[in-house]
């Protein structure tokens, strides 16, 4: 497969310094030395040519330390761009954010559930098109595009690898359809996954940690993030928490488990719940068979938040599920704090932390080791679409890392990209 510039393997020292500079918001050349390990002159050399390509800016003088004031230097952020792209069941959510990771632009719509791929990809395209336009931004600036949904998915082939919503997504190239559409390179990713690597980027977690994330929209993921890098496992399919079996006898999902944790806890199974608790369903109008479910499960959190007994009953309950979920990955990956994100939390996130952080604090393994913190995301509702841009972004700051050669790759189109 060819690839444009923008994907080939950078230098390990370029890569390394740009992230120090991103995490450290403004530096000196000293403490980016100090910081890397490498030596005054190197420094000196890459900050240069960093400069020189527009990715970073001289930021002012730092306070006095008894010598000479040292110059400080930060990201250019508007040197940069990326586009995220949640594709939900019902829901898209398309963001742009800069070098930074900052949002600056945002859409959303309903609908792509009733479509096949053929006709939901061209409207996302048309969407990407319309927000880059509204927000001024230069296309030529703009490196890819982050591409997050759901599992099971093949992130090399850029193909989801389940028939949902609909027979026709299975095996459909959606990245490739995308990417020729668009004329930008395009990276698949879980959303999960994504929304968990979005929280390093925003520096609302120690890079140096383990931390887990629990992603709720429609369905229930996970994420693993050890120093900033996402865990993958085998085929990047890993953390499906919402897919372990908390019953041996429950009933099959068509995942092809039983007793998944997703049809006890996730919002179609609260709705429901709900919708079979006398006097409940009436109050709150609900409508057991809407195909966008995520609105019945946003009355209930609200009926739970407002004080409603039966509908906090409910949603405790789900959040305790939850909390089984957490114990399970605080005592596989050892984590030191679990993000919770996705749109689902966005309304009753307050009763799921304090449940969640519950079980937690009573079941987990090593908690005479080491406490683990429940955290809502800096990111809120939107975790998921800002993570994908930030994976992008992510792609070209490697983090000190060669890219190995089989690491999933955007699939990229059209004229070459910028070149970090």
């Amino acid at each position: 497969m060819a690839t444009s510039p923008i994907w080939a393997s950078r230098s390990k020292t370029r890569g390394l310094v740009l992230d120090v500079i991103r995490a450290a918001r403004t530096i000196s050349r000293v403490e980016l030395a100090a910081a890397t390990g490498l030596t005054g002159a190197t420094i000196s050399e890459v900050v240069r040519e960093l400069m020189d390509d527009d990715l970073i800016i001289e930021a002012g003088r730092g306070a006095p330390t008894g010598g000479k004031p040292r110059r400080l230097v930060q990201l250019n952020s508007v040197a940069r761009y990326s586009v995220g792209v949640q594709l939900e069941r019902n829901t898209c959510v398309i963001v742009v954010v800069d070098l930074a990771g900052r949002q600056v632009a945002r859409t959303s719509f309903q609908g792509v559930a009733s479509m096949p791929p053929q006709r939901a990809l061209p409207l996302v395209s048309s969407q990407v098109d319309a927000l880059l336009a509204t927000a001024t931004v230069d296309r030529d600036k703009v490196l890819g595009v982050g591409l997050v949904t759901y599992g099971p998915q093949d992130r090399r082939a850029g193909v989801l690898l389940t028939p949902q919503p609909t027979d026709e997504w299975l095996d459909y190239p959606v990245t490739r359809r995308l990417a020729d559409s668009l004329g930008l390179p395009v990276l698949l990713d879980n959303d999960a996954a994504a929304a968990a690597i979005g929280e390093y980027w925003m520096g609302a977690v120690d890079p140096r940690s383990t931390y887990g994330c629990i992603y709720m929209a429609t369905g229930i993921g996970g994420g693993v993030v050890v120093s900033g890098e996402v865990y993958r496992g085998g085929s990047s399919n890993g953390v499906e928490i919402g897919h372990i079996s908390i019953d041996v006898n429950g009933d099959e999902c068509p995942c092809g488990n039983v007793g998944c944790l997703e049809n006890y806890a996730g919002p179609s199974a609260l709705v429901r719940r709900a919708a079979a608790t006398p006097g409940l369903a009436q109050r709150l109008a609900l409508d057991p068979d809407a195909a966008d479910f995520l609105t019945e499960f946003t009355r209930i959190a609200a009926a739970a938040n407002a004080g409603d007994p039966t509908a906090r009953e409910l949603v405790e309950r789900s959040a305790r599920y939850l909390g089984c979920a957490a114990v399970t990955m605080a005592s596989l990956f050892d984590v030191d704090v679990i993000v919770l994100a996705g749109p689902s939390f966005a309304v009753a996130g307050s009763i799921y932390q304090a449940v969640i952080q519950q079980e937690v604090d009573r079941r987990t393994f090593a908690r005479r080791a080491h406490p683990v913190r429940v955290v809502p995301s800096v990111n809120g509702s939107d975790a998921a679409a800002i993570g994908g841009a930030v994976l992008v972004l992510q792609s070209e700051l490697t983090l000190g890392h060669a890219r190995p050669e089989d690491e999933a790759r955007p699939v990229p189109s059209g004229p070459p990209r910028w070149t970090i």
